[in-house]
């Protein structure tokens, strides 16, 4: 027999490393289902929903550095959108394989038709359709190599007929180029920005998700220049460990210390970041900007220049041509604000809270404790972003993966079967929202099939609560934010996973140190209070006020500054951090 067109493309992507292909069968996939099924060296992941199977794709992508979800036609690779949105702007290489309707029905309205072309064009960096059984190779390596060096999605579309036609030999290459690079700026540039430098005494440092493998040299950088080092979520877990320089995050999730030195300081120095909240930059300092992409450079702020080079070689490049600086008085005062602000970070995990609002920072700082050092932990967005950005740490093992630029729900479900499949030698906690897990709940069943030995932590406020936080910071009531939730644990042992609720403060340590020891998949329902803060000082403070103003517009007249001046009072904490 023939080698088939599906058979082949199989092979290709055992040749370039994927192990596993994240999809529902079905029609149009049936024959690329079979060419995995006599394909040792990959594996058909039976997700119940495309989009968990993206989701999952986008988390084993991060980690390993290539991974394949499949859709069939119509409904199946529309399901795909959303999660290859987050793998696509998140910078995770991803191939999705679209299979379509038969080539001769194309453009004839038939069922399940869909235009992958224009479905897939905004969240891909490329997007064919493979026609014949000649294109097949061709577009399967050219898919793989766009994934990789651009790091994004490559959509290559599938035709049910085409995966079933005789194998048409590759003209072009039979391999996959993954090289790597070292992108320096010009040497003028370079001394030019070591002069600024030098003429400033305050620098402060802001890494994001492009320096994670520059830790090292920023370190490095920050002791030469005696310079207070703030990160973004993502730029979380590359840079925090081992860093003495350290102040935080900053931005909606952050911590005053962060903002406090980028605001202090002469000169700020954003290495590998396209940090997004503009109200957070200080627009009033002098900025320099360091990308390997140089389209980002200025889009969020007046620079004082940008240079175009990856931070490791670039910081390397910079530090012979700096002075050291002698004077540490900026740093020990930023480094002074951030021991305060961790204490006040700690008032919530040592008092755990009430039955059935139990502290969720307390839960947050139980799970950092009790994870391994190479732990990879999942977030859903929202809530669960708030207290994995504060409570847990980097230890320089550890990942942190979430849907930090498209800020979908739901993905730390999925991102932790792709994490758990791809690193099953690592221990993998899922931090869910009720809000998040409710819309995938079907993929626990994805979870008890393959045996997968998640911890999956359902911090469970009965709401949407970061919704909620929004619309009262907007001075709005709140509305059809409260969610009637099933109960999470029976539904966990409905699929045969085992679950434990958790309804009071003084049952958390145990219940969680309960899950950690069992060797299987763990469901933990804990009760956490709907009315736990989460912004920042100045929106916490923004939020009450907005809150009570919605209220007294309903209810109380003209008696606005006399409410305020009372709920104030009750917000001591809010009042003293804001001072």
């Amino acid at each position: 027999m023939p080698q088939k067109v599906a058979e082949q493309l199989v092979k290709m992507l055992v040749e370039a490393g994927i192990k596993r292909i994240y999809a529902v069968t079905g029609d149009s996939l049936n024959e690329l289902n079979d060419a995995v099924r006599k394909e040792p060296g990959l594996q058909w992941i039976h997700v119940r929903h495309e989009e968990a199977g993206a989701f999952a794709a986008a988390a084993e992508a991060e980690l390993t550095g290539l991974a394949c979800c499949a859709g069939s036609s119509g409904p199946g690779h529309v399901h795909l959108i959303n999660g290859l949105y987050d793998a696509h702007r998140s910078g995770s290489p991803v191939l999705a394989i679209a299979s379509t309707c038969a080539t001769h029905e194309f453009g004839s309205g038939y069922f399940q038709e869909t235009n992958t072309i224009r479905l897939f064009d905004d969240c891909s960096h490329y997007n064919q359709i493979a026609a014949t059984p000649g294109q097949l190779p061709r577009m399967t390596q050219a898919a793989i190599q766009h994934a990789v060096h651009k790091k994004g999605v490559a959509v290559l579309g599938l035709p049910g007929d085409v995966s079933a036609m005789p194998a048409v030999p590759n003209i072009s290459a039979d391999t996959n180029y993954f090289s790597k690079s070292m992108i320096i700026p010009a040497a003028e540039e370079l001394e030019q920005l070591a002069q600024l430098i030098n003429r400033h005494p305050k620098i402060c440092i802001f890494c994001g998700i492009g320096a994670a493998e520059a830790h090292d040299e920023v370190i490095e950088l920050a002791a030469k220049l005696k310079a207070p080092v703030g990160y973004s979520f993502r730029g979380k877990m590359g840079i925090q460990y081992d860093n003495p320089y350290e102040v935080g995050m900053t931005g909606l999730l952050g911590l005053p210390s962060a903002y406090h030195s980028m605001h202090e300081s002469d000169v700020v120095l954003l290495l590998g970041t396209d940090f997004p909240y503009v109200p957070f930059i200080p627009q009033d300092k002098i900025l320099v900007q360091i990308d390997t992409k140089p389209e980002k450079l200025g889009r969020r702020a007046k620079l004082k220049t940008g240079l175009h080079g990856d931070i490791r070689s670039s910081v390397k490049a910079l530090l012979p041509l700096l002075n050291t600086k002698t004077d540490a008085s900026f740093l020990n005062a930023q480094l002074h604000i951030y021991e305060k602000v961790k204490e006040h970070l700690a008032i919530y995990v040592k008092d755990k809270g009430k039955p059935d609002a139990i502290h969720p920072e307390a839960v947050a700082a139980e799970l950092d404790r009790l994870a391994a050092e190479d732990a990879i932990f999942t977030v859903d967005t929202g809530m669960c972003c708030v207290w994995g950005s504060r409570y847990i740490r980097s230890t320089g093992k550890r990942d942190m993966l979430g849907s930090f630029i498209h800020g979908s729900m739901a993905n730390a479900l999925p991102h932790a079967i792709g994490a758990a499949l791809s690193c099953p030698e690592r221990q993998v906690i899922a931090m869910c929202g009720d809000g998040g897990i409710s819309m995938l709940l079907g993929d626990l069943a994805t979870i008890k099939q393959y045996e997968l030995p998640i911890k999956i932590i359902v911090f469970n406020n009965r709401s949407l609560g970061m919704v909620k936080l929004e619309m009262e910071v907007q001075g709005l009531m709140d509305f059809q934010t409260d969610m009637i939730n099933p109960d999470f644990a029976m539904v966990a042992e409905s699929m045969g996973i085992k679950n434990i609720s958790v309804h009071g403060p003084d049952q958390l340590t145990a219940g969680l140190e309960e899950a950690f020891n069992f060797k299987g998949p763990v469901l933990v329902n804990v009760f956490t209070d709907p009315n736990a803060l989460a912004m920042p000082p100045k929106i916490e403070l923004k939020m009450v006020e907005g809150m009570v103003l919605s209220m007294t517009k309903m209810m109380l007249g003209g008696k606005l500054v006399e409410v305020l001046d009372t709920v104030k009072s009750n917000y001591k904490h809010l009042q003293d951090l804001r001072d």
